[in-house]
């Protein structure tokens, strides 16, 4: 689904989890979508993206992952990605793996917001107020789990009365192609625009002077 026309209101990119765990060859996480990164380009798509907004100026929101040891062993409700995550001591706080990857870290001028602990980014971080503050209505979601928290924070985004954006190539699926083509197919239920990196960069907001 591509549909280029934008709203006058700032444009803020929401990048989640992008870690070493997910992005570093050594991340836990990284295995499982190495050869989907190497498919669509993930990384490079990222970094395209995160200089694109900053060269315009426009915010970016990075939000990471990252448990504490209290929060492994108490967590009383444990799914099935709790399980995936815990036993593995994915995303441990203060660790090599929960720090942001070094060509997707926040620099001067972007938004680290508290680490998530749920899928859906705003459900237990300050995302909603620090968009709000600086007049966010439309935001451009990438980073990873494509699937996952990516999907669902989208999915929140669109509730909340945001102008969502989903950047196809600048994230990835658990699994292979087949798996990324079901989930593009609900991007376009969730989102308003779901955009290539270069799609996204042509629209008119990165085009006005």
């Amino acid at each position: 689904m591509t549909n280029a026309s934008t709203t006058s209101a700032p444009i803020g990119l929401v990048l989640i989890d992008t870690v070493n765990e997910i992005f570093s060859e050594r991340g836990k996480g990284y295995p499982g979508f190495k050869a989907e990164f190497e498919r669509i380009g993930t990384l490079g798509n990222l970094r395209r993206l995160l200089g694109g907004f900053r060269d315009r100026g426009f915010p970016a929101f990075f939000s990471p992952m990252s448990y504490t040891d209290e929060e492994y062993t108490h967590w009383k409700h444990r799914s099935g990605i709790h399980h995936m995550m815990f036993d593995n001591r994915m995303f441990e706080a203060g660790s090599w793996g929960a720090e942001f990857h070094p060509d997707l870290a926040p620099g001067p001028g972007d938004v680290t917001v508290a680490p998530h602990k749920n899928l859906d980014v705003f459900a237990t971080t300050d995302l909603d107020t620090q968009l709000k503050r600086r007049g966010v209505e439309h935001v451009a979601v990438a980073g990873m789990i494509g699937t996952m928290c990516v999907e669902s924070t989208a999915r929140s985004a669109m509730e909340r009365g945001y102008r969502v954006t989903l950047v196809k190539d600048a994230t990835a699926p658990e699994g292979g192609p087949d798996s990324y083509e079901q989930m593009l197919r609900r991007y376009a239920l969730i989102a308003h625009d779901v955009l290539t990196t270069d799609e996204l960069l042509a629209t008119e907001p990165f085009r006005r002077r």
